[in-house]
């Protein structure tokens, strides 16, 4: 017997989700445990596998497609079993909330820009209709509400000549009937151009590269802080002898406790220590209601970097942690980052971020504030200096923290007092125990 596959709630908030991959295609065998799609939300990435063995018999959601929570998504079963290829009403997909038309510049006498918003399509229906050179504009949808579906792009197809996405654009824009055009197979840009007496000037094709879902995500979040958020970022060098002194010491009794103590862990140890101490540096920031949510728990996000983004999930409650169990937390997190098993509530709740590039030999960078979140502490790389110690000269290990705050809660005495004690306990870290 057959199993459908729904869109899975990942979080009390999702309502919708994407399927950004398949790693397998219909007809291929699966078993239990493999990772069947990938589902981006606005929040997280995440590994569906399959919940028993079978062949993949049907695949109602293309990738980039968008469902409901609950919606089908494919069908397992049995080799031989037969499934119908119509596609349930509930899994009909639909538009990206944040997806736009692309097409590629051209000369703005001939081309105009392209309407968005106004065509409504199937995900698959656009990209057949980008691969056979069809202009949606010119295709009538025969789905709920005139949306147009892949079969009606099909038919379009057999109706008229095949152009490139740009050539069709562009005979549209400019009234021109395909059928007029003569061409060598595929109707291209160069002979739309040379049938109006253009000039074509032979160059090398930009391409276009739609934004993943997390870079969509990305790339709203960072506009919206630089927009909405007044932020200074101040600098501070520190001695990281001692630092580097506490982890060899630990090193051995955390791996027996299956952890492993990194830089990050020691920094965010202190980091909630001085954010009990520096209420409004963990606070956010209400304009509508004007006022200041100043949060009871320090969860502390670190910025992972993944294939095609960067996740920030936060460790919770790390003001309650020894360093042991803060290391343990982050390892976890960073380990799911990467292997797409983070969950919304790993990515929820944030209060505070650190970001390191230390390791790419960065000696000092400006972070951008995740709102909510009043401040954000880069990390950079630690170098060997001459310094001068109790007026003699010595090498140490040095590194330069930045911390980026919010101007409408953390004023400049507040953000520089809070690098200050900062560095008292990363030079003295025994202070961490009193």
């Amino acid at each position: 017997m057959s199993t459908t596959l729904t869109m899975p709630k990942l979080g009390l908030t999702m309502t919708e989700g994407t399927v950004s991959k398949w790693m397998k295609k219909e007809g291929d065998p699966v078993k239990s445990g493999e990772v069947l799609y990938v589902v981006s939300t606005d929040k997280i990435t995440y590994e569906v596998q399959a919940e028993r063995d079978g062949v993949l018999l049907k695949v109602y959601v293309d990738e980039d497609g968008s469902v409901p929570v609950g919606a089908d998504v494919a069908v397992i079963g049995d080799e031989g079993e037969s499934v119908s290829d119509a596609t349930p009403a509930s899994s009909e997909p639909v538009a990206s909330k944040t997806e736009t038309e692309t097409v590629a510049a051209v000369p703005s006498q001939i081309a105009k820009p392209l309407a968005k918003g106004k065509l409504r399509a199937t995900p698959k229906a656009r990209k057949t209709a980008e691969e056979k050179g069809i202009d949606l504009s010119t295709v009538v949808g025969t789905g709920p509400d005139g949306r147009i579906k892949n079969k009606d792009v099909l038919e379009a197809v057999k109706k008229g000549p095949k152009a490139s996405p740009v050539a069709a654009r562009m005979a549209a824009d400019m009234g021109m009937d395909l059928s007029t055009i003569n061409a060598d197979g595929r109707i291209m840009k160069a002979d739309v151009m040379a049938a109006t007496g253009a000039v074509v000037r032979q160059e090398a094709a930009d391409s276009v590269v739609p934004m993943s879902t997390m870079r969509k995500i990305i790339a709203q979040r960072m506009l919206e802080s630089t927009l909405t958020v007044p932020t200074v970022t101040y600098d501070m060098e520190i001695d990281c002898s001692a630092m580097m002194e506490l982890r060899g010491k630990v090193k051995a009794a955390a791996a027996e406790s299956g952890a492993k103590v990194s830089y990050n862990d020691i920094i965010m140890m202190a980091c909630s220590r001085v954010l009990q101490e520096q209420p409004m540096c963990n606070c956010s920031t209400d304009m509508e209601d004007m006022t200041y949510i100043m949060h009871s728990s320090v969860n502390i996000g670190l910025a992972v970097a993944v294939d095609g983004g960067l996740l920030v999930p936060n460790v919770k409650d790390v003001q309650d942690k020894g360093l042991l169990d803060i290391a343990k937390g982050t390892d976890d997190l960073v380990a799911r980052a990467r292997d797409n098993r983070l969950m919304p509530a790993d990515m929820e709740g944030g209060t505070f971020t650190v970001t390191n590039l230390g390791m790419f030999g960065v000696d000092s960078f400006t972070p951008i504030v995740n709102p909510p979140e009043s401040c954000i502490l880069a990390v950079n790389s630690m170098k060997e200096k001459p310094v001068v110690v109790d007026g003699k000269i010595e090498i140490r290990t040095m590194t330069t923290l930045c911390l980026t705050a919010d101007h409408r809660s953390v004023d400049g005495a507040d953000a520089a007092k809070f690098l200050a004690r900062l560095k008292e306990l990363l030079e003295s870290p025994w202070l961490l125990l009193l």
